[in-house]
Formats: structure tokens, sequence, C-alpha cells
């Protein structure tokens, strides 16, 4: 696993932009990394671990190897609360998910292939499902993930959920797929393996 690494970690209490950022929670928690896609699901899990939610989450053009400066990275999340306590309990709850979050690699090729097993209150939105539905999150550059995700799709019992049409901010491709938990192991063994067929052999159809 290629570890994530975290670059700026910041607290603002009665913070001035919440309105701005469509929230009415005034304690915000930030976090740029160097990995948006684990961000995401680390994000994810501190609305689990705390009364807190994501008020804003993006991902910045051409990723973390073209990073506009040192502290940028490849994304920014930040967390909003009512009380400074849960902001900071959201912040380590996601800091701590980073620890064990990270792409895989196979010939060159990074990529994701993650199963999470309750989506918290940030990926059910995204993806459109129940609070607590597992997802198959799969992330990899733009041929791989398209050949990924059709083998996911056909692996197991799991529809797709949201489609993350490649290139994507950071050049990459994939998506969310839902089913039972079983359903979306499968699934991410399935990426995995066609993504690693592909970067073995590139150029045979």
């Amino acid at each position: 696993m290629i570890p994530v690494k975290i670059l700026a970690v910041r607290y603002l209490q009665n913070a001035a932009l919440s309105s701005a950022l469509g929230t009415e929670k005034k304690c915000l928690a930030m976090v740029t990394t160097d990995c948006d896609d684990a961000t995401y699901i680390a994000l994810d899990e501190a609305t689990k671990a705390a009364d807190a939610e994501v008020v804003y989450a993006r991902s910045f053009y051409a990723g973390a190897a073209n990073a506009t400066q040192p502290y940028a990275g490849e994304v920014i999340g930040i967390l909003g609360a009512d009380t400074p306590g849960a902001a900071r309990s959201a912040m380590e709850a996601a800091l701590s998910a980073l620890k064990n979050l990270g792409f895989a690699e196979s010939g060159g090729v990074n990529y994701l292939a993650h199963t999470v097993s309750s989506a918290g209150s940030f990926l059910s939105r995204e993806a459109g499902i129940p609070l607590g539905s597992a997802l198959a999150y799969l992330i990899a550059p733009p041929l791989e993930a398209v050949v990924g995700l059709d083998e996911a799709l056909k692996a197991s019992d799991v529809e797709l959920a949201a489609l993350f049409e490649p290139p994507s901010e950071t050049n990459f491709g994939g998506g969310l797929l839902t089913g039972t938990q079983s359903a979306c192991n499968a699934a991410c063994a399935a990426f995995a393996e066609a993504v690693k067929a592909v970067a073995q052999r590139p150029r045979e159809g």
C-alpha cells in the first residue's frame, strides 16, 4: 500500500465562511493530503465517529505530483460541527483512518479497490444510497478504470451507484458500486485483478 501523506491540518472556531460553504456549522476542521480518494473515505469515517458532516471536499487538478504548493497536495476536505470538540474528534478519526488507507500498485499502475462496509453521511450522499450501505470504492487510471469497473459489475451482484468518468481532476476514473458487503468485496477483487492484467499486458485485447 502506498501511504497517504497528511500535509496540513487546521481548525476554525466561529468560522465566518460557514454560510459560504453551505453549512450552518461554525466549527470547521480542514485537511490536505496527497491522495484524494483515500481522504474521501477517511472523511466519511469521520462522520460516523463524531457529530460532524463533510461540508466541502474537492480534488485538485492534475494530482499530487503537480501540486502548486508544498502543503496543497491533491485534495482539501473540510468537516463541520457545532462544537470545537466535535470538529476535532471528527478530524482525529479521519487522520486515524488514513493510516490504513492508500493506493495499491501493480506494474507501475496505481489503483484503489476498497470496501466501505457501512457508508457514512458523506459517501451515502455521494452515491445516492441509504446510510449504512456497503460500497466498493474503485479507482484507477482511465483505461484500467473502465476495464476494471466492467469486470467488477460482471463478477458480483452489485450496482453502479456513481461513475467517476475519466479523466477526473487527477486524471483517474472509477466509481462506487453498492451491494452486500461480500458482493462489494468480490467486486473489489475483480477490479484489482482486471487492473493488474492491463498493467501486465497493456496492448493485449
